[in-house]
């Protein structure tokens, strides 16, 4: 018998698929959307708020687009689905905020105008 050392293992074949990467848009649509949320409370006196909601909504599908187009070399779809649910919720709940306020204010409008013309309002 000699006295070679024997060898380790040959290593597997690297495979031929490239690693994924993250896209970069479904990382600016998460952080945008977590942006927005935390300049909720400051939304009058700051105006990154409603450019963030949008940032995330515009980043967010254009990172899904990205995703679709091309699936075994870009991920994301989760960072850029939460980012677009985030600017999309803020969107909504603006929009649902600024109906109650124009219908609050009309319906008072409405009212005093009724009380008005039936010579109740003094």
């Amino acid at each position: 018998m000699t006295d070679q050392p024997t060898l380790p293992p040959a290593a597997p074949a690297a495979s031929a698929q490239p690693a994924r990467r993250t896209s970069v848009a479904a990382i600016v649509s998460l952080v945008a959307g977590i942006l927005t949320w935390f300049s909720v409370p400051l939304m009058w006196l700051v105006v990154p708020t409603p450019i963030c909601a949008i940032a995330a909504i515009v980043a967010g599908h254009m990172a899904r687009a990205e995703i679709r187009r091309a699936p075994d070399q870009v991920e994301g779809n989760g960072l850029a689905l939460t980012g677009l649910i985030l600017g999309w919720s803020l969107v909504v709940i603006f929009v649902l905020s600024l109906l109650a306020v124009v219908l609050f204010f009309g319906g008072l409008a409405a009212f005093l105008a009724y009380l008005a013309s039936i010579g109740q309002l003094h």
